[in-house]
């Protein structure tokens, strides 16, 4: 790390990561900053915990066939899942559904979503559990919910219906089988990263930023920020000045939700379904309880990936750190028998909501505060510029979102920086 640069990338995360490739190719100099042990952020691949890898947090290639990931997944030899994948299950309470009970339950989470999405394209910044209650109680209104958390990772009471229409939804989403965070490290190359550095303040009142970090400070000429919104608006990253207070009122409107998986390995295959078969389990008897989505045996291992999300799997998490596994144990035990548990060899559950410098799993906007998504967008010190998954424009919440916003990031900080030269 030197004592002064010209550009300073704050986050080595899929922003951060894209910001320092286009400033290199670019020829200026420039430093980038993490503050966890390892550069990556929320794409994290693990290798070993299941024997074949798998994603603690981004997995899909979502709008696939204009995502760049595609492109370059196929130029670093990653293997992408375009093929079809077996139906989804569906596990109501304690049994599995009727092939005619699935298929009322998916379109009723179409319906719902279509309600969704129509009160936002209309402007109508309201709650989407607003737009539920106007469409009146539904048999599958505990599905509709799950998969509204499963996407924005908050529950309905604080998802903005104007934001989440203006998500760009495809059916293309494909797995990165290899890995979605081994994948984003690949493209990254041999980009240097300085890890373990959290930066504590910006100071921006010389004619030089001054990046303040706990190994000492940085002078360059501008700064592209990617950290999380939650890290901004919890104020672990300060300004001096601060940032003006509709700026920061933005952040604040855009908080992180809650998504976590759990990955349980088996001793054998205690599933009998094909690889990477999908499994969805609520209960319409207990409205209140959390969903849970799972994939069976990932790359043919003997494995179970178990997704929660929302305020419900929240609260659970909340009673103890294996609160979460034991929750995902119980789906599986529910839907192939109580055998499952003594048939458990390893566990991993993710914790990104409580990681100080992540915060959670994606930002979504509170009902009456879409517009201020845009704000994070508007220069208020042209020297700075922020970038991440809030900012991917209809790619929010998604890794190509922060990955397109990073380079855009990096070519607003050279033409600002050939404009002040």
């Amino acid at each position: 790390m030197t004592a002064e640069t010209d550009v300073v990338v704050i986050g080595a995360g899929a922003a951060g990561l894209a910001a320092g490739a286009r400033l290199r190719a670019a020829g200026v100099p420039f430093e980038i900053i993490e503050a966890a042990p390892v550069a990556g952020g929320r794409a994290a691949t693990d290798t070993t915990t299941l024997g074949v890898p798998f994603d603690l947090g981004c997995h899909w290639l979502h709008d696939a066939r204009d995502n760049p990931f595609t492109a370059l997944a196929d130029a670093h030899g990653f293997r992408v899942g375009r093929s079809a994948v077996p139906r989804r299950r569906l596990l109501l309470g304690g049994r599995f559904s009727t092939d005619a009970e699935k298929d009322a339950a998916d379109a009723e989470v179409d319906a719902v979503f279509d309600a969704i999405y129509a009160a936002g394209r209309a402007g109508r910044d309201i709650s989407a559990a607003e737009v539920i209650s106007e469409r009146g109680a539904g048999r599958y209104d505990v599905l509709a919910r799950h998969w509204l958390e499963l996407m924005s990772a908050a529950g309905p009471a604080d998802i903005s219906a104007v934001d989440f229409a203006l998500y760009r939804d495809t059916d293309d989403n494909w797995p990165v089988l290899d890995g979605y965070g081994a994948l984003v490290l690949a493209v990254a190359g041999d980009l240097k990263v300085t890890l373990g550095c959290p930066v504590r303040r910006i100071d921006r009142r010389g004619r030089r930023l001054s990046i303040e970090t706990e190994r000492g400070a940085i002078a360059c000429r501008a700064v592209v920020i990617t950290v999380s919104t939650a890290v901004i608006a919890a104020g672990r990253l300060a300004f001096d000045p601060a940032l003006p207070p509709d700026l920061a009122e933005a952040f604040a409107a855009l908080p992180l939700g809650f998504a976590e998986k759990v990955a349980l390995l088996f001793d054998r295959d205690v599933f009998g379904v094909p690889d990477r078969t999908g499994l969805d389990a609520v209960d319409p008897s207990r409205p209140q309880r959390a969903g849970a989505s799972a994939m069976l045996r990932p790359g043919g291992a003997p494995a179970a990936l178990v997704h929660v999300a929302g305020p419900e799997a929240q609260a659970m998490a909340a009673e103890g750190p294996d609160a979460l596994a034991d929750f995902a144990l119980g789906v599986l035990a529910s839907a192939f028998g109580e055998d499952v548990r003594r048939h458990v060899v390893r566990r991993l559950t993710t914790d990104w909501a409580g990681m100080p410098f992540i915060g959670g799993a994606y930002s979504c906007a509170l009902p009456g505060t879409a517009h201020l998504r845009a704000k994070l967008h508007e220069p208020f010190d042209p020297r700075i510029v922020f970038a991440g998954e809030a900012l991917g424009g209809p790619a929010f919440s998604t890794c190509h979102g922060a990955h397109i916003s990073g380079i855009a990031a990096a070519e607003t900080t050279l033409a600002q920086l050939e404009q002040a030269a």
